[in-house]
């Protein structure tokens, strides 16, 4: 052992066993790899057969929603046709970075980079990628502000998508990042999960965009009316990039002027 250790005198030996050990440790090793491999082919399988029976479901729910998106707009078409509708009023928007919050602690506003000389003006709404975050309530020359949906003093009217119900929806005063719809009696078909879109009917909101998601639902009998709070939908916190549209107002076609009665069937009724 002390010559081995010194001079190294068994190495030639143990190459040689080595050489000759290795064919029967490989043969030796064959089953566990044999089996090893085959429960990783039986795997493979496994997860290949239940992709494909997923990705065969999908594909016929998605025909079955494409023929009914099909069917639903040639009923659109025809019912707009039959009711002789004109088409929806045309929004234009106006990108805008939004610079810094508000220094009021007590409100949830956002300061954005355009302003008067941009063509911002009072009361256009503002949204993002997911839906509309509030509308704009200050106009300076070079920048604007805008007050959040969630704030307290601030209203927009909404329409649940699934019931068509309206509704009006509140800041929640009580800090929170909610919205709260107000004034629903507590029988109201309204559910957890419920999405409320704008429903064009103040004259500021364009119809259609998504505002809120319904969160809680809290029914009380001693109560006339439910307390319904709303997730909202647009990037509240932390939004960057905003798009501020054009005031629906603004395109709507002017009331007509009041019919004035003639002098003589005035005087003529006097008589």
């Amino acid at each position: 052992m002390m010559g081995d250790s010194r001079f190294n005198l068994s190495y030639p030996l143990r190459t040689g066993l080595s050489f000759i050990i290795y064919p029967i440790q490989w043969i030796a090793m064959r089953p566990t790899v044999w089996s090893s491999e085959f429960l990783q082919m039986t795997q493979d399988r496994q997860e290949a057969q239940n992709k494909e029976i997923e990705t065969h479901q999908k594909l016929l729910k998605q025909s079955l929603r494409a023929l009914q998106v099909d069917q639903l707009a040639l009923e659109n078409l025809q019912l707009r046709n039959i009711l002789g509708l004109r088409e929806r009023l045309q929004t234009h928007g106006t990108a805008a970075e939004v610079l810094y919050d508000a220094a009021d602690p007590y409100t949830r506003k956002l300061i954005v980079d355009k302003g008067a000389l941009q063509g911002v003006s009072l009361s256009s709404p503002v949204m993002d990628e997911f839906g509309i975050l509030g509308q704009i309530t200050a106009v300076h020359p070079l920048v604007s502000e805008v007050t959040l949906v969630i704030d307290a003093e601030n209203s927009i009217p909404v329409l649940n998508t699934r019931t068509g119900a309206r509704g009006v929806a509140f800041g929640e005063a009580g800090g929170a990042p909610l919205l709260e719809l107000r004034y629903m009696a507590t029988n109201a078909d309204i559910e957890v999960g419920d999405d409320l879109t704008t429903s064009g009917i103040d004259g500021v909101y364009p119809p259609g965009i998504p505002v809120a998601k319904v969160t809680q639902v809290e029914r009380k009998a001693q109560s006339v009316f439910a307390r319904i709070l709303c997730a909202p939908q647009g990037k509240v916190q932390g939004a960057r990039m905003v798009m501020i549209l054009d005031p629906l107002l603004n395109q709507l076609p002017a009331k007509p002027a009041p019919e004035k009665t003639p002098a003589s069937n005035s005087m003529a009724g006097k008589r």
